[in-house]
């Protein structure tokens, strides 16, 4: 299932410029291209955003149980993706978050002890309501998050970056998302390939499903 829209397009001039290395089943990408010359496209040279996730709570809650992966046994897949997530970003902390409706529960982590959190401190569940990655460079100067707990305490989240986990039918299930205890930017081919770490989520979940 590709990227489609604005990452997609953006991803695929990166990409025929880029320099392409696998590795334990990851892609691994030298652009050869900064992130500010992405972000310098004017208006004409970038197409159309992804559209929104279907905003149905019943709906999506629904589709994240029917996966069977809430409070299942670890995965190498998942495992896998966010420990290349960590070594990529060089970031302490990066999850495979799934949102159900009173919790954020880790289908995979690296760098967090915790297996849960409230849904009410999840960064997360404002990750879901868009298409495009969410990134915050300074958690504590966000008034979305400069009171959270998870800033506040443990485990001191200053910086954060996810992208929604969206499914063949529209609905968001949860989030790749990277995250450091200091700020930090975080450009636009950073965003992309965030973006797609989210299909090689969902293609594992898909294969799960099977």
């Amino acid at each position: 299932m590709p990227v489609t829209g604005w990452f997609a397009a953006a991803f695929v001039r990166v990409f025929r410029r880029s320099t392409v290395m696998r590795r334990n089943g990851f892609v691994f990408i030298d652009c050869g291209v900064s992130s500010m010359a992405l972000l310098n496209m004017s208006a004409s040279q970038q197409p159309a955003g992804r559209p929104m996730p279907i905003n149905d709570e019943a709906a999506r809650l629904k589709a994240l149980r029917g996966t069977g992966l809430l409070d299942s046994a670890p995965d190498p897949a998942f495992d896998d993706l966010v420990s290349w997530a960590c070594d990529h970003f060089q970031v302490p902390i990066a999850l495979v978050s799934l949102l159900d409706a009173d919790r954020q529960w880790f289908k995979a982590r690296r760098g967090l002890a915790a297996q849960e959190t409230p849904r009410d401190h999840a960064f997360c569940r404002f990750t879901i309501q868009q298409s495009l990655p969410l990134v915050v460079e300074d958690a504590a100067a966000d008034p979305r998050f400069r009171d959270n707990p998870l800033v506040l305490g443990a485990p001191h989240i200053r910086f954060y970056a996810g992208a929604p986990i969206i499914n063949r039918n529209g609905l968001a299930l949860g989030s790749v998302c990277v995250i450091d205890t200091a700020p930090r930017r975080f450009g636009m081919v950073d965003r992309m390939v965030l973006a797609q770490l989210t299909v090689t989520a969902l293609v594992t979940i898909e294969k799960r499903q099977c």
